[in-house]
């Protein structure tokens, strides 16, 4: 007997390795996206666009007793973020609608943009979502879309995702970044192989009868400053030198709990990011 079906739309790199996790609980995961051969080995393609109305061909005919939608803007400007958060997600109510499914629930799959908070302050799934910025009010458009869509529904607001092929912030203090002590910026990250645990977590949760809420952060045991961070990379690395003008030009500050998570049983792999910095520096 097959384990619970999936769609996860827009299945990209951590919608893969949710993916890989799911498979590996015998549950049936249907996997959305333009390029189905990058599937990993196991998931049956759904060669789609959320970006255009029409609805795949190959759409599943079968029970989705899941929806985890999980896109990524292509274009980072407010047209963009519309189009891949607001628009893309009733496009895929509007298919599960066309086909006469009922997801048991939706994952929506957010992002800690939605707090404004820029100093310093620890955040958790009440504190207020004031978004300065397009892509937190777009995103907190798109939370509301999934809250009112007739199917019950779960937001995981993810922090800062790194990982294998994300490495950004490694690049940057490779070539000498500098970042300012005082005041601290605070940082909040994920590792990537985390931030979909937690999302398996939580389905695995739901399809045993736990109770879930309707917000989770996403986020290690260990918001940091930027200067701790790029500090320990230094050194872990043995970089020496410092760049003339590579220097940060952040302006937010806050500290994300995982508290809710862990209070129903989650735990990050990579509690802190000396651990997972070291895993990806190690190749693993």
């Amino acid at each position: 007997m097959s384990g619970p079906s999936v769609l996860i739309a827009g299945c990209g790199d951590v919608g893969s390795r949710l993916a890989e996790q799911l498979l590996a609980e015998q549950w049936q995961v249907f996997g959305l996206r333009r390029t189905v051969s990058r599937l990993p080995a196991g998931v049956i393609g759904v060669a789609g666009d959320l970006f255009n109305e029409q609805c795949p061909a190959d759409w599943p005919a079968t029970t989705l007793d899941y929806l985890v939608y999980s896109a990524a803007a292509t274009d980072h400007d407010e047209a963009g973020y519309r189009a891949a958060y607001v628009e893309g997600l009733q496009h895929v109510l509007s298919w599960l609608k066309q086909h006469g499914q009922q997801p048991k629930r939706i994952l929506f799959v957010s992002s800690s943009s939605v707090y404004g908070q820029q100093a310093g302050e620890w955040i958790d799934e009440t504190s207020a979502t004031e978004a300065s910025g397009y892509s937190g009010r777009l995103m907190l458009e798109a939370e509301q879309l999934a809250l009112d869509s007739g199917i019950p529904a779960t937001r995981v607001r993810l922090t800062g995702i790194y990982g294998p092929g994300r490495e950004w912030l490694l690049t940057q203090v490779r070539r000498g970044y500098r970042v300012a002590v005082e005041p601290p910026l605070y940082g909040n990250r994920i590792h990537a192989d985390d931030a979909a645990g937690l999302m398996a977590f939580l389905l695995k949760a739901d399809h045993q009868g736990e109770a879930l809420d309707d917000c989770y952060i996403g986020v290690d045991d260990a918001p940091a400053p930027l200067a701790e961070v790029v500090a320990w990379l230094r050194e872990y690395m043995g970089v020496t030198e410092w760049a003339e003008d590579a220097t940060v030009r952040r302006t937010g500050s806050k500290r994300c709990s995982n508290a809710r998570a862990k209070a129903l049983g989650w735990l990050p792999g990579y509690a802190t990011y000396r651990e997972g910095y070291a895993a990806v520096l190690a190749g693993s």
